[in-house]
């Protein structure tokens, strides 16, 4: 019995290698070591705004696989495209647009995992006020990956997200300072939003991902736990990672003392357990 049983296997093997025949040439495991692929300017004729490319790959032949990771800064994206194929993008930092010719604005964020159909036309890109990173990953069909057309206009850019149109006669929410202390000290709450938040933070000269960790640092050197845990929260939704945030409690605990990291462990641990 064992015999025909190896016999039924062999023929099963043969069978399945006759369907898929092996490249020739010898096969090796290929390693691109990180820094030796230094980071390309994205071409502008199908990127509007600060866009980059780096560690692109491409399989060999017989894989018609090829893709790059994307890091895009605040405002920009790509021009609206296809691909034959079909695309998923792997979404690593902060938070993003992507369209579908005739559908409204998604959001995309850290973790997200987004296919886009063969022929679909749309685009992708960060968000107005937040950088975004992606991992694109592409087939090849008759040597082509993409097909590019017109740039995204900035009416198109800043069109409302899915939802938010339903919703425009709605309640607003509330603005920052508005939520924590607009009903017993409204003068500072309109200052705060309107200089810090409604000025300081919207300024291009640094993204808000860069001001998030920024504010975070100084925090932990002041010890402002009550702060820190609201600006935790919104250097989440500025595309700080949390593992990003963990190691720069780490690092100031060298320059600001053990007891403010310790506190400001604390404090990270409660909010993300939160979330």
């Amino acid at each position: 019995m064992r015999v025909f049983a190896a016999i039924g296997i062999a023929i099963q093997i043969f069978s399945a290698s006759a369907q898929s025949p092996i490249p020739a040439g010898p096969q090796t495991i290929r390693i691109t070591r990180a820094g030796t692929q230094p980071p390309q300017p994205a071409p502008a004729d199908h990127f509007t705004g600060s866009a980059r490319v780096d560690t692109p790959f491409q399989g060999s032949a017989p894989a018609r696989i090829s893709g790059a990771r994307v890091l895009f800064e605040p405002g920009a994206r790509t021009a609206w495209h296809t691909h034959p194929l079909g695309q998923t993008l792997v979404v690593t930092a902060g938070t993003g647009r992507i369209q579908r010719w005739g559908d409204p604005v998604d959001e995309i964020r850290q973790g997200d995992v987004v296919w886009i159909p063969p022929g679909q036309k749309h685009w992708h890109g960060a968000a107005p006020h937040t950088s975004m990173t992606h991992i694109a990953i592409s087939e090849q069909l008759d040597g082509k990956v993409v097909e590019w057309l017109e740039q995204v206009s900035e009416a198109q850019f800043t069109a409302p997200l899915r939802g938010q149109a339903a919703d425009a006669n709605s309640t607003p929410r509330p603005r920052p300072s508005q939520a924590a202390m607009g009903n017993f000290a409204p003068k500072l709450a309109q200052v705060t939003d309107d200089v810090l938040y409604g000025d300081i933070w919207e300024r291009p000269d640094l993204s808000k991902r860069d001001r998030s960790l920024a504010t975070v640092a100084a925090l932990i050197a002041l010890n402002r736990p009550d702060q820190l845990r609201s600006h935790l929260r919104i250097a989440r939704q500025n595309g700080v990672t949390q593992e990003e945030l963990i190691e720069t409690i780490t690092h100031l605990a060298f320059y600001a003392g053990w007891p403010n990291a310790v506190t400001a462990i604390g404090i990270a641990r409660e909010v993300f357990e939160k979330k």
